[in-house]
Order: structure tokens, then sequence, then C-alpha cells
């Protein structure tokens, strides 16, 4: 990713100082026109706009411990945690560094492609975003969710979150027709239509939520979904496919259902795994 985010800034003729813990990964920005630095304080010193793109937040503290950060602006686009995020924040300001966490929604073919759909989350501060919103707009579109350092990363690992539960369903819907006479490239375009249909159902879950009345106009109710569940099960013991991606949340819609909310919609399984 950091490869990307640099070939990107570097064909929009940005002048670019580059680092990385493994020396030989910087040759290839290196033969595109950057300045490789032999240490991240060089490269911390050689500008004051200054992104981080490094594998967690451990190693954000390891490269950058002991440099002098003051006057600069840090740009932190490690995944990381909510709380990582604004312990880094806190960090950084007490060095003197204003700070912006990001959150990258792509993955590094989508950079530089202004058609692939990339943005990175910003938060944190609202200044630093504002005066170097230009640059920060080369690799992939902004979208700034707050002054609370951790927005950014709340919201990355929220949609990747649900992205993984996608890639569940999409797992057991290949394993219930494998071995059979269904390719998987027959059943991918009727999987790819109806997850896209069923995506109107993320809009009305928070509606839902928002307005605290989950019965309202309720298509599917939770009690015919539960009495529903059973083919779902057997029909993956007769395809001898193990239900483990599906159980737990068919645990959360029972019990959901027996506190009395068989008229809802499926939004209260939200309300189930607040602890």
């Amino acid at each position: 990713m950091g490869t990307a985010l640099a070939g990107a800034w570097l064909a929009a003729g940005h002048p670019l100082t580059v680092w990385n813990r493994t020396a030989a990964r910087a040759d290839g920005p290196a033969a595109r026109g950057a300045t490789v630095a032999a240490t991240a304080a060089e490269a911390v010193a050689a500008n004051r706009l200054v992104v981080v793109c490094l594998l967690d937040d451990a190693s954000v503290e390891q490269a950058l411990d002991g440099v002098d950060l003051a006057g600069k602006d840090l740009v932190n686009l490690v995944t990381g945690t909510p709380g990582q995020a604004r312990v880094r924040a806190a960090w950084a300001q007490r060095r003197g560094a204003r700070y912006l966490d990001g959150g990258i929604m792509a993955v590094p073919p989508m950079i530089g492609a202004p058609a692939a759909g990339a943005y990175v989350f910003y938060s944190g501060s609202s200044e630093l975003f504002e005066e170097h919103r230009g640059t920060l707009a080369v690799p992939a579109g902004t979208r700034y969710v707050g002054a609370d350092a951790g927005s950014a990363a709340l919201h990355d690992v929220a949609l990747l979150s649900a992205m993984y539960g996608m890639f569940a369903g999409v797992a057991h819907a290949f394993a219930l027709v494998r071995g059979e006479a269904v390719a998987p490239t027959e059943l991918a375009p009727l999987l790819g239509s109806w997850l896209t249909a069923m995506s109107g159902s993320v809009t009305r879950t928070a509606e839902r939520l928002e307005s605290g009345d989950y019965a309202r106009d309720v298509v599917s109710g939770l009690a015919m979904q539960v009495a529903g569940k059973g083919t779902l099960l057997r029909t993956a013991e007769e395809q001898r496919v193990s239900t483990e991606l599906l159980d737990p949340y068919f645990r959360l819609m029972e019990r959901r259902l027996e506190i009395g909310h068989g008229g809802e919609d499926l939004t209260g399984v939200v309300d189930l795994l607040r602890r």
C-alpha cells in the first residue's frame, strides 16, 4: 500500500521522500523519482507533511521513536483500532505535531485510479485536513469524519466487519453448490445481484435504529425468519456443509424472539450485540 501511495503522488508531480524498514522496498519509488532517506528521522525532516503507512500501530511507535516531530503534520494511514488512534493522536500532540488518522477503503491496485472508487476516512485535526486536502486526495478520495481521532478507524472497521460478514455468507453459498452440477461461475452473477438487491436493508436498518421502532412496515418478521431457518440448516446438512458460519446469527435471532420481538425485523439483533 505504501508503494501504491508513493506512486500516485509521484505520478501527480509531488516531490517525495521515502523510507522503508526494508530498504529494497524503496527501490520502486526511487526509480520513479523519489528521494530515499537512510532513516525514518531523515524522511520526517524532509517535509512538513509526513504520511505513515506501516504494518500496525506498534511499528509506528517503533519507527518514530526518538524522531523529532515538532511542527510536523503527521497523517497515520496504518489500520488500527479507534483506541489506538486516540492514543497515537495524544502521543503526536505531546511531541509537537498535528495529527490525522486515516482508514483506507481500498486495496493497492485501486490507489491512484479515480474510477476505482477508492477513498480514505480521515479524522483528527480539521486544520491539517483542510490544509493538505488537495495532496491527500491524489491517491484516493477523502472523507473527513470528525475531530475525534478514533472516528476514521471506527468507520473503517465497521465497513470491514460488514465485508467479512458478507464474505462468510458467500463462502457458505458456494460450499452448498460445491460438487453439484452448478458451476461457481454460474452461481456468481445470481449471488452478486441478490446481495445487491438485499443491500437496501442497510438503510432500513439505520432508519429503524434511529427511530427506535423496529416493527414498522416489516415485511419479513423475526418469527417467520426463525421458523424458516430450519430449511437452511437442513439443506446444509444434506449437502454435508458445516453451519458454523450461520449458527451464531441464528442464535441471536432466536434470543430476540424468545424475549418477545417476533413482530419486528432483524434490527434488534444489533441491541443484543451491545455489551
